[in-house]
């Protein structure tokens, strides 16, 4: 299952505990990029290990902006036990991506008040660890904070900054007049060509971005040069989030389910596609030889102390008369307006935590 600005709560199979506690030998203690205890008694009853998870958003459901939100101190006491350990497994999820992983989880500890593991965040950027086909490439990287940082630690090993580029071809930042060149540079040919553009957060300054990345989109990672045509298809873009919404301080929140809940649902759906795919091959029976996957389900909670509002204009809910809401998801998915809706709404995610030990038969 899951909790997403929402929230998301996700069943696991059993055998997935069991093994993590295998390793305990008696001892109760934090397992190892687990994020959550294993003691004795545990591991002697299968039945009281856990076979759920959470998947926490951060904005709008644990924090906002620099403060906890109170009913996040006191969800985090019925997860954690009397040795401030985690009863189950919790992972954070964030839409942000302009800090390190290991930042994020030190700013997460001293806000919860205790210890969160970096291997416990996902930022946004996070799946890109799996895109191994471009990390040898040479990449433009676009965002704020720690680009370089990050971009290395997701495995990219030849990156170039909006900054470097300007400062290579200072003629194409046009648009801010007081940082145009008073003098023509002479024309550089000594620049290798870029082969993608990596996209980790929003920037500081767009019009600069976006003109540079148009640019090397246009002349096919070569921005000293022309082209007659515009090349297709283009040079690969990797963007990491397009979500421009979250809840901090400010008092103005708008709609937008659609990174959240239909992510969370959109995900659920897969882990059915898949369980269906691999009955199909194996066969009812030979199923449970196998090893089983780690998730079952996904189960998307919407709380409303972030950007949703139950009072707002708009809704999780497909619009009325036969129109449907403006899709803001990737042009890759199929818009789905059922996956819009989340399974359950609550006040926050105290209540989503109590709503998901009840179901699951744990005690508050």
């Amino acid at each position: 299952m899951a909790v997403f600005g929402s929230f998301s709560a996700v069943a696991a199979v059993p055998w997935l505990w069991r093994r993590i506690a295998h390793g305990a030998v008696g001892l109760r203690r934090l397992c190892p990029g687990k994020g959550y205890a294993v003691g004795l008694a545990q591991v002697r009853t299968a039945q009281s290990l856990p076979t759920f998870g959470f998947l926490l958003d951060i904005d709008g459901v644990l924090v906002r902006g620099h403060r906890v939100i109170p009913a996040a101190l006191d969800a985090f006491r019925r997860l954690l036990n009397a040795q401030g350990q985690l009863r189950v497994p919790v992972v954070f999820v964030t839409n942000a991506g302009n800090i390190l992983q290991d930042s994020k989880a030190q700013e997460l500890s001293a806000l919860l008040g205790f210890k969160v593991e970096p291997d416990q965040v996902i930022l946004s950027h996070s799946p890109m660890k799996l895109f191994s086909q471009y990390h040898g490439k040479r990449m433009l990287v676009s965002g704020q904070g720690p680009l370089v940082e990050n971009a290395r630690e997701l495995g990219f090993k030849n990156v170039v900054t909006v900054d470097e580029l300007r400062t290579a071809f200072p003629v194409l930042d046009m648009v801010d007049l007081q940082r145009r060149p008073k003098t023509t540079p002479l024309p550089r040919n000594d620049f290798p060509a870029i082969e993608g553009v990596l996209l980790l957060g929003e920037p500081v300054r767009w019009e600069t971005s976006l003109q540079l990345i148009m640019d090397v989109l246009l002349s096919d990672g070569n921005p000293g040069t022309g082209l007659a045509m515009a090349p297709y298809p283009h040079l690969p873009v990797l963007a990491s989030n397009m979500d421009l919404l979250w809840m901090a301080e400010a008092k103005m929140p708008s709609d937008n389910p659609m990174s959240d809940v239909y992510g969370a649902n959109l995900f659920h759906r897969y882990l059915q596609m898949a369980q269906h795919d691999r009955a199909k091959e194996l066969g009812a029976g030979d199923l449970w030889k196998q090893r089983p996957s780690a998730a079952q389900s996904c189960t998307s909670i919407l709380v409303c102390t972030g950007v949703y509002s139950p009072k707002a204009l708009g809704s999780t809910e497909p619009a009325q008369d036969g129109e449907e809401p403006p899709f803001h998801g990737h042009r890759d998915f199929s818009f789905s307006p059922e996956l819009m809706e989340a399974s359950h709404i609550v006040n926050d995610v105290d209540e989503a935590v109590r709503l998901v030990f009840h179901q699951e038969g744990w005690a508050l």
